[in-house]
This record gives structure tokens, C-alpha cells and sequence, in this order.
């Protein structure tokens, strides 16, 4: 019986000999790598017990005892006459016959796999163009050094005690926390037998889709690819899709998918360049409207109604500020509380009833507003939220954190020998920025000055109660000096905006903050008016996001007149010096409030690390809530835009 299998072995020969001059040729190492070599494998070990292990993440053997008799494929070097050849061969029946139901034994580094017994099985699975195989595997660790792969490896240890899944591999440490968010669990949530099951399905139904469309072309990850997948179409959709409406649903969104190769996928546009808003320009009137031209028509869809959220309100004013300016050159309609239902429904009504640009304000509607851009490419979606990368639309936001400087500068000047007390609603990009750009400016004029910080969002509220809660827990430790959210409550008016004294009987407000939505709307109609937005976005491959400022008027501070005139001279001071680039909000040297130097002296931060800050600076108390301490709202806001974990954080796990 040594030659049942003879012809096997032959092909399998074959295809190690063609491996081996191949790897020669390029100068790489031509036999299995050995574990050995570049690990020490006396430290003690995690035993995880027999699982089944992808064959394509077994990439090497141990030890040298069996090295050369195998190419870096894994397929038999030894000559057909060989003994060895004889028990790969009787292996090969067997397999064929049975099945390999004994366990190799591997060792586990860094998601990759070396065999310690069983090398031949693995071969014979390989030529096979097996799956897995079962295997006894220990894992080491590797020794934390703060590089990304050592980070990302450790986000992937994280997810595999909740999932129990080995396959999935990311570009990212945190693509495994917007995974298990992506798929509606909690970041600590435990995967069933059931889900894990479903999961493995889903992913090789989409890998097999996305192969099919060229995917090992590109220089990703299935995983990469998967999660751009289910931002747009969701984890429902994936595992209810046939085979060919998947692969036609990945072709569709290929460009998206493409771009999580780009590094960085996101170009900042932090200007509007030539065309500003009317009430930055001096009031500049549109031009009549030619006979015949189309009226545009735009949608302004929100996720709550602007009588229960500051933040529509504010949003709202901005639309009726363009239907003002522009006398029936843009016609426009807002749809409130689209995630009352199905916001790809509101979406899609928008849509039916003739509006070719859709505005989406709410971070919340970021999904919805992916999926709609995918199905309906002749629409211009914009959807308000910061440091996201999708292709298919383009986001924008203000750089609010220059006001938020002011503001602090402002408070420190104000506060005395005090602390000064922060509000803050949700842990998201932009907004701690907002919070360090804040204590920066009290730093600048009060050294000695504390900045308490309080999360609106967290211990369970929600909306006006969470605001007047987080306020109270303020006032409960004396604070009177507080930067409240950066808009109005519109229910109970009990709370005000922007820098206030507040004590028991009233709130004095001193100075706000101003989203000036109506310029930015404006600004972004005008471009797409003329078509320079979609000449813009078209020449560029990557996600683009709008980041404008206190010098494109879509941002400003508003003071009081009950500040002295000694603190509004030095607001209007820096708020020119910030509009002519004079002064620099996050100029360094920048410490952490564990003392880390987060930017050199004399160097500044770019717009990406503005954007996704995750520290909190040196004067700060307080700290970025837990996800498990946040509302459901909070909750759901942080899934989508929310920063990830902060580098201590993920040490000290």
C-alpha cells in the first residue's frame, strides 16, 4: 500500500520543488520557518485546548527536527522513493478514506501557528486545500512595547476570549471593538456556540464574494473588507444575502471597500478656499435664477426634533438661514426624528420627493446616510460627523475646539483662585478635543486653575435631565464657573449654553460658543451650485471631510457684556490671532494627565491627531467614561464616531 497515493505525492512534490526555487529567487528562506529561531519558547505558555485552526495561519514548524523535508508551503521536499514519502502517502489514503481526526499540536505567536507534532498532517490538509484542523494549541505572548502590531495583536486576544474566533484578522487594534459594536454586542459581550457558528458562515460566504472581486489584489485584510461591508449594508443583510447578490453588492461598494488601503484614507479640507458664507463675505446675494435652471432642492435630515435637542435646533436655524439667502434658488425640507423608524426610509422619502442633496446632522445617521449613498448614486449626501472614512460621501463639522480655546482662555481670566467646571455630552471625535482646546486656554491664564469634567451622557441619564444632573454634581463641589453644553436646552430653560456663573437661584451666562451652521450650509450649497464640490471630491481617492474654522465663519464666540472689557479684548485678540493663524490652540509642549508628553515644544498637532485625541491634558479632572457607563444614546453614538481607547487604557488591559 506505500504507493496508493503515489500520484499525490508526486503533484504535492511537484509544487514544493516550484515553491522552493521560487523563494530562492526572491532570497527568502526556502524551508518552514522555525519558531525557535526567533522565540524563546521556555516561558510558560496559555493553554487553549483543541480548537480548530485555519490552516492558512500554520506558517511554520517549532523546531529544526523536520524543517527541510518541507518547502515554506508546507508541501513534502523529499524525493518519491523516500520513506518519508511513504507515510505522507498512507497519511494521504487515510485522509481520504476517514478523515485526519487527530489534534496537531501547535504553539500560538501572534496569530500564527507552529506545529510541534504533526507536521505531516498539516501537509497532506494543505495539498488538500483543507480549512482547519484540529489543534492542541498553547499560546505566548509577546512582550507589550507600544508598537501597533504588539497593540493590535493584543485587541485581537481581547476579542478572541469573548468570541472564540481566530480567523478574523485586522489592519487596526481597533477594528475588533467596531466589529463586535457592528454586530450589535456589547464590547464585553460573550459569543454563544450559535452566534460564533453564524458569524464563521457569514465571513466565508463574504470572503468568497470578495476574492471573487479581486480582493487579493489589494493590500487588506478580508476583515478590512468585511467591516466596510457591514457599515454600509449591516450584519442582518450580510447573512440573509444569496451568493451572487453578494458579490454584486461587494462590487458595488468596491471603491469603499478600496479605500481602507489608502494611509490615511482621509483628505481634511479645513477651508472653503475662495467661497465663504454671506455673513463672512458681507452679505453677498446670489445671482437671479437663469430660465429653465432647475431649482435645487435640499434635504435636512435630523434625528431628533429640534423642540427636545439643541443641537437640531441649531441645525434647523441653519436651514432656514440658506432658504432666506438663497430667495427659491434652494428649496428645502427637514425630516425630524428619522431614527424614530427606518432612517433609510426617511432617506429614501427624502429622495422621492426630488431632493438631490441630502444633509444629514446627526453622527447617529452616518449608517443610513453610507447605505443611500451605495443605492443611490445620483444623490450628493453629506453627513455632519468627523474622522470617518467612506467614499461614498463626504462629512463635515467645525473646528470647534478654536472657540473652546477662547472660551478657556476666557475662564481662567474669570475663575480666580477657583476650579472651573466642563460639561461634555458624548466621548466622540471632535469633542475631546474640544475639552483639551478648553483647559489649554484656562492653562494659558490660570496655571493653578483645575478643569472638572463631567459627562452629560453617563450614570444613566439623558438629554436636559443628564445636563441638569452633571451641572448639579458640579455645584455640589462648589463650582460656580461652568462651560455648559454648546447649546440651549429647549426644554425648561432651567440651563444656558456656553460659560456660565451658576448657583442656586439663576445662571449668568458670560460668553458662548457659535456653530454657525447657516454659513456653513450656505458655503457647501454655493460649491455644489456651481459644481466645484464634485470636482473636488471626484480628483480625490480618498474619504474627504470637511473641518472648517473660525476663519471660514462657520465657528465664533459670543461675549457678554457682563466680562470685563479687559477679558472680551483678549477674546477678540485671540480669536484674530486663531483666524490668521497667528496662535495655535494645541501648539506643544502638550502633557497627558499621566504625564506623557503627547507634542514637543514648538511642534503642533495635525488635523488627524485633532480629530482623534483620546488623552485628556495635564489640568484636567475627570476622565473619558467607560462605554458600559454611558446612556443608550451615548452608547449608540460612541459605536459609530466614538474614540477609541486611550494607549494607558489599553495597557493596563
Amino acid at each position: 500500500m506505500p504507493d496508493i497515493r503515489y500520484q499525490d505525492y508526486q503533484d504535492a512534490y511537484k509544487k514544493a520543488r516550484r515553491e522552493f526555487r521560487a523563494c530562492v529567487a526572491a532570497g527568502k528562506y526556502p524551508y518552514l520557518p522555525r519558531l525557535d529561531e526567533f522565540l524563546s519558547t521556555e516561558q510558560n505558555g496559555i493553554d487553549l485546548g483543541t480548537v480548530q485552526v485555519p490552516l492558512e495561519l500554520i506558517v511554520g514548524t517549532k523546531s529544526g527536527g523536520r524543517t527541510n523535508a518541507f518547502a515554506r508551503n508546507f508541501l513534502p521536499l523529499l524525493p518519491p522513493d523516500s520513506e518519508f514519502a511513504g507515510k505522507w502517502q498512507r497519511l494521504c489514503a487515510t485522509h481520504l478514506q476517514e478523515g485526519i481526526r487527530d489534534p496537531v499540536t501547535v504553539i500560538e505567536y501572534l496569530n500564527r501557528f507552529y506545529v510541534v507534532e504533526g507536521n505531516k498532517r498539516v501537509s497532506v490538509l494543505k495539498y488538500f486545500d483543507a480549512a482547519a484542523v484540529p489543534a492542541h494549541v498553547t499560546r505566548i505572548l509577546p512582550q507589550r512595547n507600544g508598537s501597533e502590531e504588539i497593540e493590535r495583536y493584543f485587541a485581537f486576544v481581547d476579542f478572541y476570549h469573548l468570541s472564540r474566533i481566530n480567523f478574523v484578522e485586522f489592519s487596526r487594534s481597533d477594528a475588533y471593538r467596531q466589529l463586535q459594536a457592528l454586530l450589535g454586542k456589547e464590547p464585553e459581550e460573550m459569543w454563544t456556540e450559535e452566534e460564533r457558528s453564524r458569524f464563521t458562515a457569514a465571513y466565508y460566504a463574504f470572503r468568497k464574494a470578495y476574492e471573487a472581486e479581486g480582493g487579493k489584489r489589494l493590500s487588506l485584510t478580508t476583515g478590512d473588507a468585511l467591516l466596510a461591508y457591514l457599515r454600509v449594508y449591516g450584519y442582518a443583510d450580510l447573512r440573509e444575502t444569496g451568493a451572487a447578490e453578494l458579490r454584486k453588492r461587494v462590487a458595488k461598494i468596491w471603491e469603499e471597500i478600496a479605500l481602507q488601503q489608502e494611509k490615511p484614507s482621509i483628505d481634511v479640507k479645513l477651508s472653503p478656499g475662495e467661497e465663504k458664507g454671506s455673513l463672512l463675505s458681507g452679505g453677498r446675494l446670489p445671482l437671479p435664477l437663469p430660465v429653465g435652471k432647475k431649482v435645487l432642492k435640499a434635504a435636512f435630515v435630523h434625528d431628533k426634533t429640534p423642540e427636545f435637542s439643541g443641537w437640531t435646533y441649531a441645525h434647523e436655524q441653519g436651514r432656514l438661514h440658506v432658504r432666506k439667502v438663497f430667495h427659491g434658488e434652494v428649496q428645502t425640507t427637514a425630516y425630524c426624528n428619522a431614527l424614530a423608524d427606518d432612517p433609510c426610509a426617511v432617506l429614501e422619502q427624502a429622495a422621492e420627493e426630488g431632493n438631490t442633496v441630502i444633509f444629514t446632522t446627526s453622527p447617529r445617521l452616518l449608517p443610513a446616510s453610507l447605505r443611500m449613498a451605495v443605492e443611490r448614486p445620483d444623490l450628493t449626501i453629506l453627513n455632519c460627523s468627523l474622522n470617518t472614512s467612506h467614499r461614498y460621501i463626504r462629512t463635515y463639522y467645525a473646528r470647534m475646539y478654536e472657540a473652546k480655546f477662547i472660551l478657556g482662555a476666557v475662564a481662567g481670566a474669570m475663575a480666580g483662585g477657583d476650579n472651573i467646571g466642563y460639561l461634555c455630552d458624548y466621548p466622540i471625535f471632535g469633542q475631546v478635543a474640544g475639552i483639551n482646546a478648553f483647559a489649554l486656554g484656562v492653562q494659558m491664564t490660570n496655571p493653578r486653575a483645575r478643569v472638572c469634567l463631567e459627562w452629560t451622557s453617563a450614570n444613566g441619564a439623558d438629554g436636559p435631565e443628564g445636563a441638569l444632573s452633571a451641572a448639579e454634581r458640579l455645584r455640589e463641589r462648589d463650582i460656580r464657573l461652568i462651560s455648559l453644553l454648546d447649546f440651549p436646552l429647549p426644554v425648561g430653560g432651567q440651563i444656558r449654553s456656553g460659560l456660565s456663573l451658576v448657583s442656586e437661584g439663576e445662571t449668568i451666562q458670560l460668553a458662548a460658543p457659535q456653530w454657525r451652521w447657516g454659513v456653513y450650509y450656505e458655503t457647501l450649497l454655493r460649491r455644489i451650485r456651481d459644481k466645484s464640490l464634485r470636482s473636488e471630491y471626484a480628483e480625490r481617492r480618498k474619504a474627504l471631510n470637511y473641518y472648517w474654522g473660525i476663519s471660514a465663519g462657520v465657528v465664533d464666540l459670543v461675549c457678554s457684556e457682563k466680562l470685563p472689557e479687559s477679558v472680551r479684548r483678549l477674546a477678540v485678540l485671540l480669536r484674530d490671532s486663531i483666524c490668521s493663524c497667528f496662535c495655535d490652540p494645541f501648539r506643544g509642549p502638550l502633557y497627558a494627565q499621566d504625564g506623557r508628553m503627547m507634542e514637543a515644544p514648538h511642534q503642533s498637532c495635525g488635523p488627524e491627531e485633532i480629530m482623534r485625541m483620546d488623552w485628556l491634558n495635564e489640568n484636567i479632572l475627570g476622565t473619558i467614561p467607560a462605554y458600559q457607563d454611558l446612556n443608550d444614546m451615548g452608547k449608540a453614538t460612541v459605536d459609530i464616531v466614538g474614540v477609541p481607547p486611550s494607549t494607558k487604557e489599553r495597557e493596563q488591559t
